[in-house]
């Protein structure tokens, strides 16, 4: 069976890999890429050191039974901690070993990272607090308005070679083409001053060329430093283009999904801070940390969101047609925090799928929303699925619990 942490594009470093580690015991696998080149591009380098960890071991032969058990099971041998190897014989007899796995490799801790940077104090000597009056109230009947956005994917390369099926083209000038025609659209269908901003998971693409879980290769067109300069500013742009128009504007932004994570969460705390500090009476921001968290916009609207998979734990998330066993599960966390209520109208919404559906009638306790990603499809989708399109949706909703919809595909 072949290796599955080989890679082909540095396998051909092996014989120099392993003079180097021969010749510097202890040495760190980025050390070793500076000493064979310094060509590399930082997302190359990172690449070329996690091979030279993933594959110290056969490269050096250094404690192969340990790798040969961990690729029986397709465990990655970095990330098993230990190992209780158990033999029995057909007498009863037999051999019980614990093992500490010494190729162990402690995950990133991007949660600790991000709790760890204090971006107010970061901020809060640089931000002088704007004031915006009150606009005039709409002689309207409209409540709120809402605007809802997903899977921005920022970093991701969709034509990787060239030759990706449909093409398409995936940057910054692009990303920010798309966030102007959002921002006036939701100005253009304003019917209120109360704005709500849905963005629901996968606003960047992947740390370190990877998603949240390891082990899946992304094709990306920004390392880790534009993406996140990249995120803060599409997330403060898109306020500063709306906070004239809108008496209150509260943002929610889904950080656990299983592109972004961690990573999601730290772009958006920075945002947060700043955009409060900035607009301390105009703006509101809820960094949603749970897999699955709802807010009131009045006492009859209720949003639970969701990106619609995790960062860690879920094996299928969502699907884009709700099922039983899904409908079971929402079922079960609206009776928990007592949502269904007399005339509580409750929105449940998604993204992930990339597929713009709304069901209004399997479930009589709540409708099920699938939201478009604002990014076009990744080379990856177009191959498996189909050129799905891409679009954003913002809202009207009424005193007498109607609402109009206001779509806008690209």
């Amino acid at each position: 069976m072949a290796n599955q942490y080989t890679g082909g594009k540095w396998n051909v470093y092996d014989e120099q890999i392993k003079e180097i580690l021969e010749l510097n015991k202890g040495i760190e696998p980025i050390d070793v890429v500076k000493q064979i080149s310094n060509d590399f591009d930082t997302l190359q380098r990172q690449e070329f050191s996690r091979y030279i960890r993933r594959n110290i071991t056969r490269i050096c032969d250094v404690n192969e039974g340990i790798y040969n058990a961990c690729e029986d099971i397709k465990v990655d041998f970095t990330s098993a901690k230990n190992l209780w190897i158990k033999t029995k014989n057909k007498d009863g007899g037999g051999v019980s070993g614990f093992i500490v796995n010494p190729n162990y490799v402690a995950p990133v801790e991007e949660d600790k990272i991000a709790k760890e940077i204090d971006f107010l104090s970061i901020f809060k000597d640089r931000v002088l607090p704007v004031i915006i009056e009150n606009r005039e109230d709409y002689c309207s009947d409209t409540v709120f308005d809402r605007l809802v956005y997903t899977d921005v994917h920022i970093g991701m390369e969709v034509n990787p070679d060239g030759y990706s099926l449909y093409g398409g083209v995936w940057n910054e000038e692009e990303i920010f083409i798309r966030l102007r025609i959002m921002i006036a659209h939701t100005i253009k269908f304003k019917k209120s001053n109360i704005l709500h901003i849905d963005e629901l998971g996968d606003f960047v693409d992947g740390w370190d060329g990877e998603t949240t879980r390891k082990g899946h290769k992304l094709p990306q067109n920004m390392d880790n430093q534009g993406m996140y300069d990249v995120g803060v500013r599409f997330k403060i742009e898109l306020i500063e283009g709306l906070v004239n128009h809108f008496d209150k504007i509260i943002c929610h932004n889904i950080c656990e999904d299983n592109h972004a994570g961690s990573f999601g969460y730290i772009i958006n705390s920075a945002f947060k801070t700043y955009i409060e500090l900035k607009y301390p009476t105009n703006v509101e921001v809820i960094n949603q940390r749970k897999f699955i968290d709802h807010y009131f916009a009045t006492p009859v609207h209720c949003f639970p969101l969701t990106h619609g998979k995790d960062s860690k734990s879920l094996k299928f998330g969502f699907k884009p047609i709700l099922d039983k066993a899904q409908e079971n599960k929402i079922d079960n966390y609206i009776k928990e925090y007592f949502i269904l209520q007399k005339d509580v109208k409750i929105e449940f919404c998604k993204g992930d799928s990339h597929q713009y559906i709304t069901d209004n009638s399997t479930s009589k306790s709540f409708s099920y929303n699938n939201f478009p990603a604002f990014s076009p499809p990744s080379g990856w989708v177009q191959v498996n699925f189909q050129n799905s399109i891409s679009g954003f949706v913002h809202y009207n909703y009424y005193d007498n619990s109607q609402k109009s919809i206001n779509d806008h595909i690209f």
